[in-house]
C-alpha cells in the first residue's frame, strides 16, 4: 500500500498496522477477562497495564488487587483457586524474576495461573537495567514449567490472552503472555 492509502485506511505508514489495534489491546484483554469469568486481577502498578487496570477497577464483577511485590500475586492466585475463583497476575518483565521460587508451588500443586507480562528491555529501551531480566524472562519462566506465549503485534493480544487463559484453566498450569515492548511502546526518559 502507498502512504496515502495507508493513512486513508487508518493504518500507520511506519508499521502498516491499524492504529485502532494499538490503542485497544487493553480493551481486548478486558473483554477476555470478562468472558473467562476472571474475578481477581492482581498487579504491581505498571504504565503498560494502566488502561487494563482502570477497566478492571471500574467493573464491580472484578477485584483489582495492588501488590507490593509480584510473588504475592502467585500466592493470591492459589488462594483464589482454592476459594473457587479465577484470577490473573499482571506484571512487568523486571518483576517476573521475583516469582520464580513461588512458581514451584504452582507447578507442584497444579494451580492455574495466567500471567500477563509487559516487556521492558527490548525495542527502544532507554534503561540498561531493564535488559538483563528482559533477556531472562522467557528462559526463567520456561525452566519453572510455565508455558510462555509471546505477542509482537497489538492485533494479536486479545486472541493470545484468550488462548493462554483457556490453557491455564483447562490444564491447571501457569501460562505467561509476554507482551512485546513494540506493543506497549517504548518508555521515554523524562
Amino acid at each position: 500500500m502507498r502512504r496515502a492509502e495507508l493513512k486513508r485506511n487508518n493504518r500507520s505508514p511506519v508499521t502498516g498496522h491499524g492504529s485502532r489495534a494499538s490503542t485497544t489491546w487493553p480493551d481486548d484483554i478486558y473483554r477476555v477477562l470478562v468472558d473467562q469469568d476472571i474475578r481477581q486481577v492482581t498487579y504491581v502498578p505498571d504504565s503498560g497495564h494502566a488502561r487494563l487496570i482502570d477497566l478492571v477497577r471500574a467493573d464491580r464483577r472484578m477485584r483489582a488487587i495492588p501488590l507490593t511485590t509480584e510473588e504475592e500475586g502467585v500466592a493470591l492466585a492459589v488462594g483464589a483457586w482454592l476459594g473457587g475463583e479465577r484470577s490473573i497476575l499482571l506484571m512487568q518483565s523486571s518483576g517476573s524474576g521475583n516469582c520464580i521460587n513461588m512458581l514451584g508451588m504452582v507447578q507442584e500443586c497444579r494451580v492455574p495461573l495466567p500471567m500477563l507480562i509487559t516487556m521492558r528491555g527490548e525495542w527502544g529501551e532507554f534503561n540498561p537495567w531493564q535488559v538483563p531480566m528482559s533477556q531472562a524472562t522467557s528462559p526463567a519462566l520456561t525452566a519453572m514449567g510455565v508455558a510462555v506465549l509471546s505477542v509482537e503485534h497489538a492485533g494479536e493480544v486479545g486472541e493470545t490472552v484468550a488462548a493462554a487463559v483457556r490453557l491455564a484453566f483447562n490444564t491447571c498450569r501457569a501460562v505467561a503472555v509476554l507482551i512485546s515492548q513494540r506493543v506497549i511502546g517504548a518508555k521515554q526518559f523524562k
